[in-house]
């Protein structure tokens, strides 16, 4: 099977009553040792603002982006916090991704977003999506997940809370037409 690196998993109606209910995931890797993803669509209770306070970066002023809530990446590991972000930029530890997209896990970028120097565009995850090899690939078979190419405006321009419609939008799908139940022909 095709790398789904830097593409987007869609969360099918399988997934209703569980921790996965109606996300869009963003995947960073996707190779012979497992997956790794980022929910790009369900809030946590920080706000950005709340987030850089935790770690003692006061904000200079009041900017924008600081009511900008931060994701629940995932059930795995919600103490770490991983920052999807564009352009790369030039961060202690960065992952360079497609498109100019990165993905950040130091804190040099929080103490740049509370002195507004951080980057353009930005989201900030807590916790990880991760799947063993194999599995992402049966979770799919089993008509667990949609995927989609990756898309700029689905991930930083879209709001958070019509992120699930608009990507199953790209599909041609309108949510009231799925349904949980896998047919075979």
């Amino acid at each position: 099977m095709q790398s789904l690196e830097h593409h987007f998993l869609i969360a099918m109606p399988s997934l209703d009553d569980s921790w996965f209910e109606k996300t869009v995931i963003y995947i960073v890797e996707d190779n012979e040792h497992g997956t790794m993803g980022l929910v790009i669509n369900l809030p946590h209770k920080l706000s950005i603002q709340e987030l850089l306070e935790h770690f003692d970066y006061t904000p200079e002023e009041a900017y924008p982006f600081l009511s900008q809530q931060v994701m629940m990446g995932g059930p795995v590991d919600m103490e770490r916090g991983f920052i999807l972000h564009h352009p790369l930029g030039n961060w202690k530890s960065s992952m360079s991704l497609d498109e100019n997209l990165a993905m950040t896990v130091s804190d040099d970028l929080l103490q740049a977003l509370a002195q507004n120097q951080g980057p353009e565009q930005f989201l900030v995850c807590l916790g990880f999506a991760g799947w063993k090899p194999g599995q992402l690939a049966q979770e799919i078979q089993a008509n667990s997940w949609l995927t989609i190419p990756y898309n700029q405006t689905l991930l930083f321009d879209t709001d958070t809370e019509e992120k699930w419609e608009v990507a199953l939008g790209t599909l041609g799908i309108s949510p009231e037409f799925l349904t949980a139940e896998a047919g075979n022909a």
